[in-house]
């Protein structure tokens, strides 16, 4: 049985898919052993608030219908875009 070609894929949603429906040795030909993290890694920071704060953020997020600390991540997102 000829081995069949690895598709490009670039949701890890759709590579997990992938690969629940596949089998790695049917493949064989085409891996290569690679050094290192392939995905990158986000980093986690804390930040303290007032429990007021932290109740006009949370109300702030749902009126724009996203969580938290998305609406959080996009204001550090715009502010080290303006530095």
């Amino acid at each position: 049985m000829k081995n069949q070609q690895l598709p490009q894929i670039d949701s890890i949603e759709e590579l997990a898919h992938f690969w629940d429906t596949h089998d790695l040795t049917e493949f064989e030909d085409e891996l290569i052993e690679v050094d290192g993290s392939v995905f990158e890694l986000d980093t986690t920071l804390t930040i303290h608030l007032q429990p007021k704060e932290a109740q006009a953020v949370k109300k702030m997020a749902a009126s724009q219908g996203v969580p938290d600390t998305d609406l959080i991540y996009q204001w550090v997102r715009e502010k080290l875009q303006a530095a």
